[in-house]
Order: C-alpha cells, then structure tokens, then sequence
C-alpha cells in the first residue's frame, strides 16, 4: 500500500488560498471559480469579452509550480506511477464527468456548497464517493 504523508499546514494553507482566490473572483467578476468551466470557455463557440480574465486563472494555475520553483529553489514532489494510457483515460473521464455533472470539484465543492446549492451537495458527494471508491479498488484489488 502507498503511503500518503499527513501535511495538514500545508493542506490548510492550500485550502485557505483557494477559498480567498473564489472569494475574489465572485468580488471581482461576479463569476463562480469552476476551474473545468473557466477552461473550457476558452474554447469556440465561446467569444465574449472575458476570454482575458479566463486565460490569466488558467495561467496562474500553470504558473504556480513555476513560482515554487523561483522561491524554493525545486519544484513540487509529484509522482504519477501509470502508464500513459491509463492517465488519457482518467483524463476523459474526468472531462466527461465534469461536463455531464455541470461542474467540478472546485465550482460544485468550494462555490456551490458555500452558497448552499443542493445541486452542488449531491455533485459534491458524488465526486467524493466515487474518488473514496477509486481509491480503495486501486490499492486493495490491484
């Protein structure tokens, strides 16, 4: 079995950033931080004058190893043990699910649950349920 490190400052430091980062954005745009939405508008058919302001998040989101890396002087541990293809599988099926739920973890679970949208509650679980299930099949049955 793999065994996952316990970083709980770390985890609530990130958990803060991206709670004050929604927070922002729906001050500054009115605009909720679904991260799999904001990505997907950059392609056609949409064209509307935000296309800026999405390409600047999904940039920062890029950029942030790269700013780890000029402040620490490393990049960030990251470890992907599969191969190629299951990865462009997870990948679809992530994409897939984020269209057909309306959303991903970061629109339904960090802006949805703080405006206490039922949609959102049950995408929420959804997401967490099948990510509790993934988890045990992968390091119990393989």
């Amino acid at each position: 079995m793999i065994a996952t490190p316990f970083t709980p400052m770390a985890s609530l430091l990130g958990g803060a950033l991206i709670g004050v980062s929604a927070v922002l954005l729906m001050w500054a745009s009115g605009r909720i931080a679904g991260v799999s939405g904001i990505a997907a508008r950059l392609f056609p058919p949409y064209e509307d004058g935000e296309f800026a302001g999405r390409l600047a998040f999904v940039a920062g989101l890029v950029a942030a190893p790269v700013l780890v890396l000029l402040v620490t002087g490393r990049l960030p541990a990251q470890t992907i043990a599969t191969a190629p293809a299951v990865l462009i599988v997870a990948g679809l099926l992530t994409g897939f699910g984020s269209v057909w739920g309306s959303g991903c973890t970061s629109g339904h679970g960090v802006c949805g649950l703080s405006r206490l949208s039922a949609r959102s509650l049950v995408a929420t679980i959804t997401f967490i349920t099948t990510a509790v299930a993934t988890v045990f099949v992968m390091r119990h049955w393989s």
